[in-house]
């Protein structure tokens, strides 16, 4: 996994606060890793991360990496009207990826050509549900000078991942 600072004119980009229950994910993304929640009681997996586990309403939990790849299983193209620093790439694709560990684990973002792509680098007319993917992540600035790292996702036809389509 990869991260790369982002080019100046995506600064203006909408991105996370952070939060007290998200904090050990942004702290994996700085650190070049794709974590998710982990039930300290039960074991169960899951994304996104809240206080209490799905599975046995235990509150116990901590961050587990995950090996960041997986497979696509939906995307829509984002057209205009956008919000004005989303105008120079619209249209641009945004997927939901299943995550290999668990096909109930998704997240959503942005398919780009590798580390630092522009959004709408990727025809969306290429891009095939079930597309295996592995992810990047992107630095970006926040206004009050922090920054965070943006996970991402490129191609990866090396891998066999499978998930549910």
């Amino acid at each position: 996994m990869t991260t790369e600072a982002a080019p100046p004119a995506a600064e203006a980009f909408l991105l996370p606060l952070g939060d007290e229950e998200a904090d050990g994910f942004w702290e994996g993304t700085a650190a070049g890793e794709l974590r998710v929640q982990v039930c300290g009681a039960c074991g169960a997996l899951r994304f996104p991360p809240r206080v209490m586990c799905p599975e046995c309403q235990s509150t116990e939990r901590s961050w587990q990496p995950v090996s960041g790849r997986g497979t696509i299983w939906s995307f829509v193209v984002v057209h205009p009207p956008v919000l004005p620093a989303y105008n120079p790439y619209a249209p641009f694709p945004v997927i939901t990826v299943t995550l290999a560990e668990k096909p109930s684990l998704r997240m959503v973002g942005n398919v780009v050509t590798g580390p630092g792509g522009d959004i709408n680098g990727v025809d969306p007319g290429t891009i095939q549900i079930g597309e295996p993917v592995r992810v990047v992540f992107t630095a970006r600035s926040r206004p009050d000078g922090t920054a965070v790292h943006l996970p991402q996702w490129v191609r990866d036809p090396e891998s066999s991942v499978s998930g549910d389509s």
